[in-house]
């Protein structure tokens, strides 16, 4: 390739939720950015709509979970309602647990908002450079870099681009992906579906119960904005060039609902289920749609995302900045990829469980029950939170150092989460103090949680080059925490337990050794 025109630490490209996250979190880290994406701006379409507690967890330490919350829907929108039409009573119900509620296991509430609301925050997080209406069509990979050849759409003007790393945040077609002839695996395209947006009046049947969705026999309905809009979504009819969408929507909404929608936008879209064979190639990583798609039933698609770049950025900073060895990125693909697996399993489970409750209320209103009877879910009230997933994942990899007392658990429990300071797991969140959590603690640093500062202070200030900060931990914790009064747990940038001492440190070198393996630095 020709000399490159510009150099950047880390090329993004995309700009949805994940790429803008990723540009966010990097940029707090010191590291030069430059953020790429095809489409002319922001999306426009609603798209993603749950932003769950553990996004809400790293937005709120990017300092964006208030602005997020100010534009997103109040609690009692986190809820699913099942009904024949939108304009009947509902079937069944189910709380998104952790969005219409607060749950003690976070210091943050998860939230109903459009991606189209999203995006804009999380793009005036940061003032890295950004090229809207800009596809990368070329990729090279040096010995020190990538380059990668991007076009601009109008002008198509050619720029060459250096970069120390780059970030594949470019959706379930990832141009990226391509390019590196990385495979997939799983179901692949599971249909084809259409999202109208448009605006009615529905606050007669919706007001007085509110929901994130309605699921109906006819499609999905979803309310947009808190100030109005709705968009409807289900499977693209055989010709939809010729299709009469406001009459389709009214149709949908039921016979006799007397409402006729003001369609103001239309997308075709593939709903995808799959898992990219490897989430890193030299110095490219994938993270979001462009390493996993995830079908949508649940909303865990774009929050799989998120926590892939909270994975992932801490350790391109490092391995930037020195104080981590090129081995450190290796674990980005172990510890993320095996959680892409069971996400697509459970999301997979979610749209059979779906699927389950329309059946069971065909069957009842075939056998002539009263329209007027409920159903019983086929899940717990907790199970749109599926915490064990959210907030349970441990990871195993060579940045997680286990000790002799610490036996492998199980990566997630489901539906269930179980706090744990086993190494790999998320920390719990624990008041420190008022409004102040563990979680708050954490940040572009390691973070030593102990009951006794004074017995790790020779180790800590001899912690060089890593970036560590030193936490007290309560008296009151130690149990919760399995520690001594003595003990420590060892925190990594993105909230989980590096390494864990039950009680005092077995030599003044163990903490130097602790971080030099788990960075893999010399390595």
């Amino acid at each position: 390739m020709p000399v490159p025109n510009a150099e950047t630490d880390v090329l993004v490209v995309g700009g949805g939720p994940v790429g803008l996250t990723a540009r966010a979190l990097l940029e707090r880290w010191g590291v030069r950015v430059l953020l790429v994406d095809k489409h002319r701006e922001l999306s426009p379409f609603p798209r993603s709509r749950l932003v769950n507690v553990r996004s809400m967890e790293v937005f709120r330490r990017l300092g964006l979970a208030e602005r997020i919350t100010a534009v997103a829907f109040p609690p009692e929108y986190g809820r699913v309602r099942f009904r024949d039409t939108l304009y009947e009573r509902d079937f069944a119900t189910a709380a998104m647990v952790g969005v219409h509620a607060p749950v003690p296991e976070s210091p943050v509430t998860g939230v109903v908002t459009s991606q189209d609301r999203l995006e804009p925050v999380l793009l005036a997080a940061a003032g890295a450079p950004t090229r809207f209406g800009t596809e990368l069509t070329g990729l090279a990979e040096e010995s020190d870099g990538v380059v990668a050849l991007l076009v601009d759409r109008d002008s198509g003007a050619e720029t060459r681009v250096r970069a120390r790393c780059l970030l594949a945040a470019d959706g379930a077609h990832s141009t990226v992906r391509q390019l590196l002839t990385i495979g997939t695996t799983g179901p692949g395209a599971l249909g084809n579906v259409t999202t109208v947006v448009f605006d009615a009046d529905l606050d007669r049947w919706c007001a007085r119960r509110p929901a994130g969705v309605y699921v109906t026999a006819h499609g999905s309905f979803l309310p947009l904005y808190p100030e109005g809009g709705w968009a409807w979504f289900g499977p693209t009819p055989e010709d939809p060039a010729h299709t009469d969408w406001p009459g389709l929507v009214a149709r949908a909404l039921g016979p006799g609902a007397g409402v006729r929608a003001e369609v103001l936008r239309v997308q075709h879209w593939v709903m995808h289920a799959f898992v990219a064979e490897r989430f890193r190639r030299g110095r490219t990583l994938l993270a979001g749609d462009a390493a996993h798609a995830i079908p949508i039933v649940g909303g865990l698609g774009m929050n799989a995302g998120i926590a892939d770049v909270h994975n992932l950025c801490w350790k391109l900073a490092g391995v930037l900045s020195g104080w981590a060895g090129p081995g450190l990125l290796d674990t980005y693909d172990t510890e993320r990829r095996p959680v892409a697996h069971r996400t697509l399993r459970q999301a997979v489970a979610n749209t059979q469980l779906l699927l389950q409750v329309q059946n069971r209320r065909r069957e009842q209103l075939r056998t002539g029950e009263a329209p007027s009877d409920g159903i019983e879910l086929p899940w717990s009230e907790e199970y749109f939170a599926q915490l064990g997933l959210v907030l349970g994942v441990a990871y195993r990899s060579d940045a997680v150092l286990t000790g002799h007392d610490t036996p492998p658990e199980p990566s997630d429990s489901g539906t269930d989460y179980v706090p744990s300071t086993e190494p790999g797991h998320r920390m719990p969140h624990l008041w420190l103090a008022p409004g102040t959590s563990t979680l708050d603690t954490v940040g572009e640093w390691f973070t030593l949680l102990t009951p006794d500062p004074a017995h790790w202070e020779r180790q800590t200030t001899a912690a060089t080059p890593w970036p560590l900060r030193v936490e007290t931990l309560g008296h009151e914790h130690l149990g919760p925490c399995g520690l001594g009064p003595h003990g420590a747990l060892l925190i990594r940038p993105d909230g989980h337990v590096g390494a864990r001492w039950a009680d005092r440190s077995p030599d003044d070198t163990t903490l130097r050794h602790a971080l030099t393996a788990l960075t893999r630095r010399g390595r």
